[in-house]
């Protein structure tokens, strides 16, 4: 095996890390204004603020960008 090689190797695991961390912060954010948001509505029940929190972060999977998210919201 060469440098290069390895090389290329390490930037696979870099680029799959920093992607993975990516999603994780995202997931969070989303996670976050979803609560906020529940809040906003009146939501007290602790089921229906984990439920519409669920909601939040299933519509960012929808399409690219948050633009899913505040529609959802």
């Amino acid at each position: 095996m060469n440098k290069f090689d390895e090389r290329k190797r390490s930037f696979e695991k870099k680029f799959v890390r920093d992607e993975e961390l990516q999603f994780k912060v995202a997931a969070r954010g989303n996670k976050y204004l979803g609560e906020w948001a529940s809040s906003q509505l009146g939501k007290n029940n602790e089921e229906e603020k984990k439920n519409y929190i669920e909601e939040i972060i299933k519509a960012d999977m929808e399409e690219a960008g948050s633009e899913d998210v505040f529609r959802k919201i």
